[in-house]
């Protein structure tokens, strides 16, 4: 079974897809700088503050899953993403490959 190939996008529909890749790819740039920031007033509390154990580390490992998952579902798996973006034009290319065989 095949899928039918896209039609070329429209110029409006380009640049609404454009805005909404950098809107993501923006998203996850400003969850990175608070990551960051939060983190880093959570070690300087836990080291400076309250000397009793590092306990900021777990707050920072838990987040930080969440923000490597932000990161593939923006840059990895996203429309338009990269990789996403080389798979689906081999598939293309695959799939063109086989029809002029047949």
């Amino acid at each position: 079974m095949t899928s039918p190939m896209p039609t070329p996008l429209t110029p409006e529909q380009i640049e609404r897809l454009a805005h909404r890749r950098a809107a993501a790819k923006l998203g996850w740039y400003i969850h990175a700088g608070i990551y960051v920031s939060v983190n880093s007033a959570l070690f300087l509390s836990s080291y400076f503050g309250w000397r009793t154990r590092p306990w900021s580390l777990g707050p920072s490992i838990g987040w930080g899953v969440g923000l490597a998952l932000h990161f593939v579902s923006v840059f990895v798996l996203g429309k338009g993403a990269t990789l996403r973006q080389q798979m689906i034009d081999r598939e293309r290319e695959r799939i063109l490959r086989e029809q002029n065989r047949l």
